[in-house]
């Protein structure tokens, strides 16, 4: 065992896990305050559902049989149930101990792994913020990593899924298994769901902007375990894939800014986070086959881009509360598509995986091709099947809270529970509450 590897994973997954709250407060800030501790809850109930799912069975479908040369490339295997007879050749996994050549323990591999899958549901639920039904959203998650995440990491990550070894398309932290597949699955909840009372009628502002900064400061450092601990070694490509991902949050921050100066006049604070966001977004793909001066690219056209997509909802009226399709979907594939043109596996340390170098750098069409169809593979499997689920779940257990409740406030009404004492908060003070 590679005792520094490994405490790099376990690092690593700490913080990918840190990224879920962070997730809620930077939702949370951007949702009205009747809203917000349904938007903390959505967030918190993935860690719980999604872990034991994961245990049950998750990691068996995603890389049970990752060490099997002739493996179904679409599916793994039940054969790991409980995360039986890791490293022991059960179910013809013939795994080591040891995860591969970087000497982590296969446990270490599943921890990693499990905090990929607890996020991806998570990053949903910005899209039906302010109108979901809590126990509905937690059976919905539990179908959705089941019959989607499952099976499209196993397609992305596993060894011998088949957009990994039969594309060999460039993914190195999940830009589709990630990004794509939330982005997806947003449209297609928002669109089951509906749009809420007052849509693009009533002011819906943001209604504690320091909450989003903070979730967008916590996403960016565990962003740091979330692309940088996916090489599973503590050495040089590591250390690119870390200074990439810091590049590109940077330069997007100015894409975005640069954008939102041209639509509407300022800079804000909300922009600057959200930029911020979808250039970590985007690099979380590439980050791995860019060389730092792709990264700086990567990360501004992101921004820049993913400015003008959040206007996409109002174009074509769908009610995408927190932008998640403009963020997460478009710079997704944003940053899958780009890998196509400025892929330069020599120039990042330690980089191989059979890919081909971008169009940029002299490697032809071929590669941004196999991008492109990794991208529409993912985008249209997500849709149909997240699709599907939202409806099947709205009409047994129910998605969307009536229109009463909605009106009051999903906190009151789902949770019992207000995130703020406006009485109090109000209230003056009396003579006895001075100190003399």
């Amino acid at each position: 065992m590679d005792t520094g590897n490994t405490a790099w994973v376990l690092v690593s997954s700490a913080l990918v896990l840190l990224m879920t709250p962070g997730l809620a407060f930077f939702y949370g800030g951007m949702v009205r305050a009747k809203s917000v501790l349904n938007m903390l809850m959505m967030n918190f109930i993935c860690i719980a559902v999604v872990t034991v799912a994961w245990v049950l069975y998750g990691w068996s479908v995603s890389f049970g049989n990752a060490g099997d040369a002739h493996g179904n490339g679409f599916w793994g295997t039940f054969a790991q149930w409980g995360l039986h007879g890791i490293g022991t050749g059960i179910g013809g996994n013939d795994h080591l101990a040891l995860y591969g050549s970087s000497g982590v323990p296969v446990f270490a591999v599943v921890c990693f792994q499990l905090m990929f899958a607890v996020i991806t549901p998570a990053l949903i639920s910005g899209a039906i913020a302010d109108r979901t039904r809590f126990v509905g959203w937690a059976v919905y998650v539990a179908a959705w990593a089941s019959l989607v995440y499952f099976p499209i990491a196993h397609w992305v990550f596993s060894p011998n899924g088949f957009i990994y070894a039969r594309l060999h398309v460039m993914d190195f932290a999940g830009g589709t298994a990630v990004e794509i597949n939330s982005g997806a699955a947003a449209l297609a909840c928002a669109l089951v769901v509906g749009k809420r009372i007052g849509f693009r009628k009533d002011p819906m502002r943001p209604h504690n902007v320091p909450f989003v900064m903070l979730g967008a400061a916590l996403l960016w450092f565990g962003w740091f375990g979330f692309n940088a601990g996916s090489a599973l070694i503590a050495g040089g490509q590591a250390s690119v894939v870390f200074l990439n991902t810091q590049i590109a949050g940077c330069t997007a921050v100015f894409g975005w800014l640069a954008a939102e100066k041209l639509q509407h006049g300022t800079f804000t604070t909300i922009g600057a986070a959200s930029g911020a966001v979808a250039g970590l977004v985007a690099i979380t793909a590439s980050c791995g086959s860019v060389s730092p001066t792709g990264a700086l690219f990567v990360g501004l056209i992101a921004g820049f881009v993913c400015c003008y997509a959040v206007n996409l909802k109002h174009r074509f009226d769908f009610d995408d509360s927190l932008d998640v399709v403009g963020v997460h979907l478009v710079g997704g594939i944003v940053g899958t598509l780009l890998i196509g043109l400025l892929a330069a596996p020599g120039e990042v340390a330690g980089f191989s995986n059979g890919a081909r170098a971008g169009l940029f750098y002299g490697g032809g069409v071929d590669q941004l091709l196999d991008q492109a169809a990794a991208a529409g593979i993912v985008f249209a499997y997500s849709f149909v099947v997240s699709f599907a689920l939202a409806k099947l779940v709205h009409k047994t257990v129910g998605l969307r809270v009536s229109t009463e409740e909605e009106i009051v406030g999903v906190d009151q009404t789902e949770h019992a529970e207000t995130a703020y004492d406006w009485g109090g908060l109000a209230g003056t003070l009396h003579r006895r509450d001075y100190v003399v």
